[in-house]
């Protein structure tokens, strides 16, 4: 699980991170502050493949997979849990089961989820099934469960990003053998997912992601299977475009931010080279005008997030050796993208 960082209806941020038994969990004194609450440990035995998906509301939504052992063996399931204010309790964990219910050996053979809500407020969960495709189960506004479809597909690897417009129109990017990825998206707030056209993206798995970059366009983002450049691409782009940092390593973390009074992307990666985290920014939408990767923090950080605090600022957090989380938050007073000193919270 890639450290994820999500700010609640109050302002106050939460970071969540997949440890040894569970997701701990770090949640800000106040919006904007630099005092932290945590780490507070959610147990959830077997529990891996973590992912968070926050709608309208700010509910946080948790899911991930869940591996246990009975007396007909090993079994398979995905598990969500929902925590509905900050620094609140989580709900019970419920099973979702999986696309092959009557077949365990198919379930254990399937990726991990990806999940995102739409302008409804129902949250679509994702993962590859066992042949290749992509299977989905959606939670109607109400809180009732539909039954697992199947939305075809072939040739998928892990790593499926689910993101969703400010206006609640969802769309999935798949990453696909034969140098293609799949997509599906709703051509409108509400109306039925549809498969898109395939992409030319020859990706690494479990590399994509995914930002609304202008009111109702979502950037997605990958790494390139053989050079491990990460490449950006949305609907109105005739091809992708390659935005260099091919020493760094996982999904990018990205955040739309206002950068000395721009409207600009901002990224962050691990760099394998430096063994610290870097960071870019740039105009947003405009990839042409070139991307430079910056060192920030510690080496040994990983797994960065990005979001904006209840003051508007960019807060990049990311993990350190030790398991305690490290954040650092924008400069409002120097020019471009320019970061405080790392905070250290907690150890996980």
């Amino acid at each position: 699980m890639a450290l994820r960082l999500l700010r609640g209806k109050d302002g106050r941020l939460t970071a969540y991170a997949q440890v040894a038994g569970g997701v701990a969990r770090w949640t800000e004194d106040r919006p904007g502050g630099s005092s932290w609450t945590g780490p507070w440990l959610i147990e959830v035995p077997g529990l891996s493949q973590v992912t968070v998906a926050q709608g309208a509301d700010g509910y946080a939504h948790l899911l991930g997979t869940r591996r246990t052992e009975d007396k007909d063996g090993p079994r398979v399931d995905i598990v969500h849990a929902t925590q509905f204010q900050t620094g609140r309790p989580l709900t019970a964990w419920h099973s979702l089961g999986t696309p092959h219910p009557k077949d365990r050996a198919k379930a254990r053979r399937i990726g991990p989820p990806a999940a995102a809500l739409d302008s409804t407020g129902a949250l679509r969960v994702f993962v590859r099934n066992a042949g290749g495709g992509v299977s989905a189960r959606r939670q109607d506004p109400k809180g009732t469960w539909e039954r697992w479809t199947d939305w075809k597909g072939t040739h998928l690897l892990d790593g499926l990003s689910a993101a969703a417009t400010a206006d609640g129109r969802l769309e999935l990017f798949a990453p696909a053998g034969k140098g293609a990825a799949l997509r599906w998206y709703q051509p409108k707030p509400g109306a039925a997912p549809q498969r898109g056209e395939d992409i030319p993206a020859d990706a690494q798995p479990d590399s994509a992601s995914a930002v609304e970059s202008s009111p109702g366009t979502l950037t997605h983002y990958w790494r390139d299977a053989h050079s491990g450049e990460v490449l950006a691409w949305r609907p109105d782009a005739p091809a992708p475009a390659r935005l260099g940092g091919a020493t760094g390593t996982g999904p990018v973390a990205a955040v739309r931010a206002v950068v000395d009074g721009h409207d600009c992307t901002v990224l962050a990666h691990r760099d394998t080279a430096t063994g610290a985290l870097a960071v870019a920014a740039y105009p947003c939408e405009d990839e042409a005008a070139g991307v430079w990767w910056t060192p920030s923090g510690e080496p040994g950080a990983h797994t960065p997030a990005l979001a904006i605090d209840g003051r508007g600022r960019v807060v990049l957090a990311a993990l350190g050796l030790d398991g305690g989380l490290l954040v650092a938050r924008q400069k409002t007073d120097e020019a471009g993208l320019a970061l405080e000193a790392w905070t250290r919270v907690g150890r996980g």
